[in-house]
């Protein structure tokens, strides 16, 4: 047993010892959550717990810095689901229900007001969302690096691209259209910042604000989360119904 395991250490390259060191301090990261940071992952512990010895990591990486840096850097490229996979589960039923826009943001809201809570008994979700706070902490300290600065835009666009187009098939079902000279991505952008300023705020260990607005006519009766009734006032700021098409669903 010991001659096999030792072989197959053996034959090992650089490249799959690099991946298996940076999988274990991200795995690290993850279980220690928002409040560890990089720097608190020593190579020396992830070297213990990968079971090798200090030369294998030394002959990668110059030094602890080195390696807490591609840490980083694969910690924000790393993507346990796709940027709109909640929130398109939490609403495609309500579309073929023929539900109306106000039910549509409340839903997708919802279903990002959830992905920052870890307060949930679905072990999947709380890796997700342990996955996402931790990689929003990383894009916060984005200078450190220039390489972690390219690896938190090229995450940003990547989100931006996903929700323009989810963004567009919404727009597409209920009738609506970008005002002039608007573009689907300053949507995009502005809803971003937002989603990212609520999670900083699970982050800082604050509670997400709801607001009961019970049968009101101005904001739309029922009870919104915070982040819905910002994600209302951008959808009535950034479009307009479409003048060929009414808008089905919406009140």
């Amino acid at each position: 047993m010991q001659v096999s395991r030792f072989l197959l250490m053996a034959r090992r390259t650089g490249d799959e010892t690099r991946a298996l060191l940076l999988r274990v301090g991200m795995q690290m990261l993850l279980e220690r959550g928002v409040s560890a940071g990089v720097q608190h992952i020593r190579l020396q512990e992830v070297l213990r717990r990968a079971g090798l010895t200090t030369g294998a990591a030394y002959r990668l990486w110059a030094d602890q810095n080195d390696y807490q840096r591609d840490l980083a850097v694969s910690m924000v490229r790393l993507r346990l689901s796709t940027p709109t996979e909640y929130a398109q589960a939490a609403i495609d039923q309500l579309i073929a229900d023929g539900a109306s826009r106000d039910e549509i943001l409340r839903a997708a809201a919802a279903s990002h007001v959830e992905s920052i809570s870890v307060h949930t008994s679905d072990r999947e979700r709380v890796r997700d969302t342990q996955q996402f706070l931790v990689t929003l902490a990383l894009r916060a300290t984005a200078e450190t690096w220039p390489e972690l600065r390219e690896a938190s835009h090229a995450r940003h666009q990547e989100s931006i691209d996903a929700f323009s187009a989810f963004t567009l098939s919404l727009m597409d079902a209920y009738g609506m259209r970008m005002k002039a000279p608007l573009a689907i991505e300053d949507f995009t952008a502005a809803m971003a910042a937002l989603s990212d300023g609520f999670a900083l705020r699970a982050i800082e260990g604050i509670a997400h604000p709801t607001i009961d607005a019970g049968a009101s006519d101005e904001i739309g009766e029922g009870r919104w989360t915070l982040f819905a009734l910002g994600l209302r006032a951008l959808v009535n700021e950034f479009m307009t119904p479409t003048e060929d098409r009414g808008s089905p669903g919406v009140e």
